[in-house]
């Protein structure tokens, strides 16, 4: 069953992060807000997925020679291996992939079509969305879960949301995967579906109550895409088996052209949490300073 929801258009502009407390992401390490060191508080109880060989995206759109060029120079001066994708607003078909890492867990990010299910399901907003998306409350995501009805009908109403937004091929798992994790924040989500997947749902009015959230992200989330003005966006992360923190995030981005949707992730060599945000940071500044060669779009209207 696979029918999605589609986020909201419009100003999908603000800041889009979120926290990552309780069952998904494991209990996020505590970080300062931008300008201040990036430290984890203690490395939570995450959800050690393992981060898996990136594998190239049949359906990502062929780059320009010089920001792909660029790209790799900034993948070559940082100590993680990082991986990047975008595609223009409203068109969900032109997606470019860039960088070493394509997929992986999705951690807290899959609180966003967690939360589309549930208000196609129950038709208005809850608190619980508003914790699971603006603080990234794990407690929260798994009540949603189980208003979903757990297991395989969770996990198909959230299937059908992704599909209906351009992702048909992301299956949510219904049964325990790790212990210590929730079930839902180990579906394997490629960059490329993520940005596919909100350079539609961005467009859709009906996904507002969500996509407002997600403008509503708590301070102590404000690096990466957090950094970048009128950028709404959700975070997630967690350990591999090997101890190494994979860090994601996907967004809307402003740029002088239009906006565009991302998804960006970075696993430090380190293995360390602060590390990794350190690096979504440090990919955040490059897409400011190359907003201008993004391929940018907007919501068709009527």
């Amino acid at each position: 069953m696979k029918v999605a929801v589609v986020l909201a258009s419009v100003a999908v502009v603000g800041a889009f992060a979120l926290y990552g407390l309780g069952s998904e992401e494991a209990s996020s390490p505590a970080v300062a807000a931008p300008g201040s060191p990036l430290v984890p508080v203690a490395p939570p109880s995450p959800e050690l997925p393992v981060v898996p060989t990136p594998q190239p995206d049949p359906a990502a759109s062929p780059i320009g020679d010089d920001l792909a060029a660029s790209f790799q120079e900034l993948s070559s001066g940082l100590d993680a291996q990082i991986g990047f994708a975008y595609a223009p607003l409203g068109q969900p078909d032109r997606v470019t992939l860039l960088g070493d890492w394509s997929s992986g867990p999705a951690w807290s990010t899959i609180k966003v079509p967690l939360a589309l299910a549930l208000l196609r399901e129950t038709g208005t907003s809850s608190s619980a969305m508003q914790s699971a998306i603006t603080v990234s409350d794990n407690a929260a995501a798994q009540s949603m879960w189980e208003q979903l009805g757990g297991g395989d009908a969770a996990a198909g109403k959230i299937e059908e949301v992704l599909a209906e937004a351009g992702n048909p091929a992301t299956d949510v798992p219904s049964e325990l995967r790790r212990a210590g994790f929730s079930i839902f924040g180990q579906t394997d989500w490629s960059l490329a579906d993520q940005a596919r997947f909100l350079a539609r749902t961005a467009c859709d009015p009906q996904a507002a109550p969500v996509t407002d959230l997600m403008g509503q992200i708590a301070s102590g989330q404000q690096w990466g895409l957090g950094t970048i003005d009128g950028t709404y966006f959700k975070g997630g992360w967690g350990p591999g088996t090997d101890g190494l923190y994979l860090v994601r995030q996907f967004g809307v981005v402003p740029t002088p052209t239009g906006r565009v949707a991302v998804a960006l992730a970075a696993v430090a060599n380190s293995g360390a949490f602060g590390d990794g945000t350190t690096a979504l940071s440090r990919i955040a500044t490059w897409v400011q300073e190359h907003a201008g060669d993004l391929d940018a779009g907007e919501c068709q209207v009527g």
